[in-house]
């Protein structure tokens, strides 16, 4: 069964935005944003995924990869 990674901290690095620069932007509490970015979600909502990609100006691909796995 396969996975989705999130990839928010490479497309914030290459932005070189803060997570408290992003969450000001955004409207996110940072908690939740640093949840996001290291993977331990189960669930984001469009409304927040399209706020993050206009906030850091990249589509939805650039944060979520999927990854196949042998399990």
């Amino acid at each position: 069964m396969g996975k989705i990674i999130l990839r928010l901290d490479r497309v914030m690095a290459d932005r070189k935005m803060s997570l408290n620069e992003l969450s000001a932007r955004v409207g996110v509490a940072n908690v939740n944003l640093s949840k996001i970015k290291t993977g331990k979600i189960s669930a984001i909502r469009f409304s927040t995924l399209e706020a993050i990609c206009e906030a850091l100006r990249c589509q939805p691909g650039d944060i979520l990869e999927y990854s196949e796995t042998n399990d």
